[in-house]
């Protein structure tokens, strides 16, 4: 049944509040796929220096990636939006629609929800390599795989949230709310809000002030 086939829900938000109303449900599910994690270190070795210092920098979003194919021989029964013989060309725009292509009412393409058995994954669509496999005798394909990767994409909050730092020798990603200062919000990190300039500095901001709501901030670690 369709349930059991990778879906592929589009959003304009990455809240994923709010869909698109434009879905993709694979016709072939993939035979494996990687989800790979990283943590990205600071390196240091001092002159002469036996060994070399780590120093934690941050964890980048995680990546999922997976073949897929498309089959317009009739030799596939499949219970997915797409119909065994429809043409693979319009098999791939209608993946294209839903993952790759600009949406012009959000600036960007579509925020992306894998959806399959116990994966389910927030993201953005990072590459796509096309290779067609089988062709008619006057070149249309009839089957291509194409080769996907996705890169994870949640909101600031979901991160911070996700992170729950407390220690004022970690750095924090802040979204400025209504009604925040950025001396209050040093005096919640750090526990002083004299910081204020430093971390106008280190943002860049030339009116602490007048910092729009919105504003993602960042406090470095106290030295």
């Amino acid at each position: 049944m369709a349930k059991d086939l990778m879906e592929i829900i589009a959003y304009s938000d990455n809240e994923y509040t709010s869909t698109t109303g434009d879905t993709c449900t694979v016709q072939i599910n993939p035979a494996s796929y990687t989800h790979e994690h990283t943590i990205e270190y600071n390196k240091f070795q001092p002159v002469g220096s036996p060994g070399t210092s780590v120093w934690y920098k941050g964890t980048p979003p995680e990546k999922v990636s997976f073949d897929i194919y498309f089959d317009a021989t009739g030799a596939v029964s499949t219970s997915s939006l797409f119909a065994s013989q429809t043409p693979v060309a319009d098999q791939i725009d209608s993946f294209k629609e839903v993952c790759f292509t600009y949406n012009g009412s959000i600036h960007e393409p579509n925020y992306l929800i894998i959806s399959w058995g116990t994966l389910v994954f927030k993201c953005k669509l990072t590459s796509m390599n096309i290779s067609y496999t089988l062709f008619q005798s006057d070149g249309t394909p009839l089957r291509a795989k194409l080769t996907v990767a996705f890169e994870g994409a949640i909101s600031a909050d979901d991160i911070a949230s996700e992170a729950d730092n407390q220690s004022p020798d970690l750095t924090h990603m802040v979204v400025v709310k209504e009604g925040d200062t950025l001396p209050l919000i040093c005096y919640k990190i750090y526990g002083d809000s004299s910081y204020y300039p430093e971390v106008a500095a280190y943002n860049n901001v030339l009116n602490f002030r007048d910092i729009e709501p919105g504003t993602t901030l960042y406090f470095p670690p106290l030295k």
